[in-house]
């Protein structure tokens, strides 16, 4: 069968499917917007990146704005979802919904230098889901109501029979069969309001069971299946910034300059799938997995609302880094431990290549040059290889960068000093050994990073660079209230922390009241 434009009835069934899914879409975004009661579009609006950031930056800062922003999106959104399920004032619920989705697009473009800030479900270039639908939306506007199924076009059935004069060869019989039929396929929409509501009934009885089992407390782990319950704090629950320190160096033009660095910095190793798990072989694989490009510039980015303004992490890890810094406009700065193969050279040249912000001397490559037992097949003596680290200074600061030296051992820091190395910053573990894998794991000790930190506190108080702490937790044997408080009681200018997102904001509060506390020191402040 086909309507008086010569379209055929499958194409009108198809498009109204379409028009359907599309509405179903609006319509569950509107009402969960409802049912969660709080929503607010502020954060939404306060993370565009593109030309028109600045609009939606005010809009957010501004409380009047964003409360009549929400009222139109959550009822906007179920509204035009209602008009284009049951096809009715489609053109308008059309036009409606094709205005609100241009404001998403514009907001948070598909465009190389701006992605957006948000989990995505795939890959996009300039055409995104947003923008199909638009489209879409923009071409239901101009369509008939014969060419689509609903309400609107049942209305203007009955509207020209009522101009219409009775037609008199026309048996009442089948008049009455068409004209059945014809309200059928008109109505044919009213049972997805029906499966909508029972879908949104049974997701709604789901969430209710699963939180029940989250707040269960106290069940048997040796017996059952242990629920855990992350609490995910939100940047409302944020104490403040964290305080900023300065590391001097000497720029390229041989001026003198500072390095500006905030008293936490993110960790790499969580990110990169560095993880010190020990016997728990899955774990850097299940790291990895976890942060995919859009979830490691997510977290840089909160880490940054946060204030912090730096991540020490692996070369290798510079085509993330300097993706972030261009699709976010940031100015996190990225410093490299040049931990490439035991090879510093090789390392800062990777380093160099990748624009990274500055460099030192990874803690693993010093504490093996250092020993005199180290023999790495090319015969150098320790004074040989003290001449490599110094050469490597050397050409960070040549291209007008901080240069560092790490170590885990502080004995072999204190050669470094004997051979006259003198770096921008010092970059050393700092932990006691008051948890359990430190002293009851045997002779080994898997799970020490300082191996004598009373030592360590001494000797770092007679050096006058700033120094920051790594390892602060043990990987995780320690918990932050004790390792920051200890870390910057003791000494430390700095501190290294990894954190997952959902760690972020915690950590940050915790390291504010470390900081705050650390008034006794072995040294003064030395950023």
């Amino acid at each position: 069968m086909k309507s008086k434009s010569g379209i055929n009835s499958i194409h009108i069934y198809l498009l109204v499917i379409v028009r359907i899914a599309i509405g179903w879409h609006f319509l569950y975004e509107g009402v969960t917007k409802i049912i969660a009661g709080n929503w607010s579009s502020a954060a939404y609006l306060a993370g565009s990146k593109w030309i028109f950031a600045p609009v939606f930056h005010w809009m957010a800062g501004n409380a009047g704005i964003i409360s009549v922003v929400d009222f139109l999106n959550i009822w906007g959104m179920t509204l035009v979802g209602l008009g284009l399920i049951l096809g009715l004032f489609s053109k308008w619920a059309s036009a409606g919904g094709a205005l609100l989705l241009l404001f998403y697009f514009v907001a948070y473009p598909p465009i190389p230098g701006y992605m957006m800030s948000v989990p995505v479900e795939g890959s996009y270039l300039w055409v995104n889901k947003t923008f199909i639908e638009l489209l879409v939306l923009v071409a239901f506007i101009f369509l008939s109501p014969d060419y689509l199924f609903g309400l609107d076009r049942l209305y203007c059935k009955w509207n020209d029979e009522k101009a219409r004069k009775p037609v008199a060869d026309l048996p009442s019989d089948n008049k009455n069969g068409l004209e059945r039929r014809e309200a059928i396929r008109n109505l044919i929409a009213v049972p997805a309001i029906g499966a909508f509501a029972y879908a949104l009934y049974r997701k709604k009885k789901w969430d209710s069971y699963e939180e029940k089992l989250l707040k269960i407390e106290g069940m048997d782990a040796n017996s059952g299946a242990t629920l855990l319950k992350f609490n995910y704090s939100s940047l409302k629950d944020l104490k403040g910034q964290v305080p900023k320190g300065v590391i001097k160096y000497t720029d390229k033009n041989g001026n003198p300059a500072q390095f500006e660095l905030s008293r936490l910095i993110m960790g790499g190793n969580l990110i990169g799938g560095w993880a010190h798990a020990r016997d728990l072989i899955y774990v850097s694989k299940l790291v990895k997995t976890y942060h995919t490009d859009e979830k490691v510039m997510q977290t840089l980015a909160l880490g940054e609302k946060c204030g912090m303004n730096a991540i020490i992490s692996n070369p290798q890890m510079g085509r993330i880094f300097q993706k972030y810094k261009h699709e976010f406009h940031s100015n996190m700065k990225f410093i490299s431990d040049c931990g490439i193969g035991l090879d510093f050279q090789k390392g800062i040249a990777m380093s160099l290549a990748a624009g990274l912000d500055a460099l030192y001397c990874q803690g693993e490559i010093t504490d093996r040059w250092t020993s005199e037992q180290y023999d790495d097949g090319t015969g150098k003596t320790v004074a040989q290889r003290m001449d490599l680290i110094r050469k490597g200074l050397e050409e960070i600061r040549s291209h007008g960068k901080p240069a560092g030296i790490g170590a885990h051992r502080i004995e072999a820091i204190k050669v470094c000093v004997e051979h006259g190395l003198k770096p921008d910053f010092w970059v050393k573990t700092v932990h006691s050994h008051d948890y359990w894998s430190a002293q009851n794991a045997g002779p080994w000790k898997d799970n020490l990073f300082d191996f004598d930190p009373a030592e360590t506190i001494r000797f770092m108080a007679t050096l006058k660079e700033p120094w920051i702490g790594f390892k602060v937790l043990a990987a995780g044997a320690i918990a932050p209230e004790v390792g920051l408080k200890y870390a910057y009681s003791n000494g430390a200018d700095f501190v290294c922390l990894g954190m997952y997102d959902f760690q972020i904001v915690e950590d940050v509060n915790i390291a504010l009241e470390a900081f705050a506390k650390a008034k006794e020191r072995p040294r003064p402040w030395m950023a």
